[in-house]
Parts: C-alpha cells; sequence; structure tokens
C-alpha cells in the first residue's frame, strides 16, 4: 500500500525570507530599501523586478502584460501591486504554491532583464 504524500498547508508556503533567498539566487539580482526600511525591493540591472512592503502582504512581481495581470487577479490567487503599474500583481503569503510563486518572480525577473541593453544583460551571468 502506498503511502500518502503529505500536503503542505499555508504555514509551509513560502515567507519572506525564502522569497528573498530565492531572489538572491538569479543572476545579477540585487536588493535595496530605497523606500524605507522593511521595504525589501529586488532589482536587476537596476531596474525592479520583485517588491516586499513594509506590510509584510506579500510580494509583487511584473507580468507580461496588463491582460495577464488582470487574468491572474480575475483567478483570485492575485491581487492589484499597491504602487504599481497594472500590468503587476501582488501574491499574498500563503495563497501560491512554491513552484508558482517562483515561476511568477522568474517571469518577472525575465521581462525586466530582456529589456535591459545587451551590454547590461552581458554583465549579469547566466
Amino acid at each position: 500500500m502506498l503511502a500518502a504524500m503529505p500536503s503542505r498547508g499555508q504555514a509551509d508556503r513560502m515567507d519572506r525570507d525564502e522569497i528573498n533567498a530565492f531572489c538572491a539566487t538569479l543572476p545579477g539580482a540585487e536588493v535595496s530599501a530605497p523606500f524605507g526600511p522593511g521595504h525589501d525591493i529586488w532589482k536587476v540591472g537596476g531596474k525592479i523586478f520583485a517588491a516586499l512592503g513594509s506590510e509584510n502582504r506579500g510580494v509583487s512581481v511584473k507580468c507580461p502584460d496588463v491582460e495577464t495581470a488582470e487574468m491572474l487577479r480575475d483567478a483570485g490567487a492575485f491581487e492589484k501591486a499597491p504602487y504599481f503599474h497594472r500590468s503587476w500583481v501582488l501574491a499574498p503569503f500563503g495563497t501560491l504554491g512554491d513552484d508558482e510563486l517562483r515561476h511568477r518572480i522568474e517571469v518577472s525577473y525575465g521581462l525586466i532583464r530582456a529589456k535591459l541593453p545587451r551590454k547590461v544583460q552581458g554583465t549579469l551571468g547566466s
């Protein structure tokens, strides 16, 4: 008889520290706090790709376009990202599985990195 796989509850979902640790693994990613203490703003080539605010609600990430962001919000797992363009979404802590959250951060990182000048992209590593 096969043993059931343990399910992961909300308490087991990625938290702020784990998100920061993941962002730190992306080539050329740097964290700063330009908006004050408690804000972890992740940038690549000087451009934001992920933001964790001081309210500790979740992580904001960029989507390919406004329509994708609207679709994700309509699906119910994402919210409008405060202070960002409509193409950004907020993933509240505890709402997404680790793989989906990592994917959304990687998409955001890739979108921002792809718009950087080639010379800057060449300095970031792979």
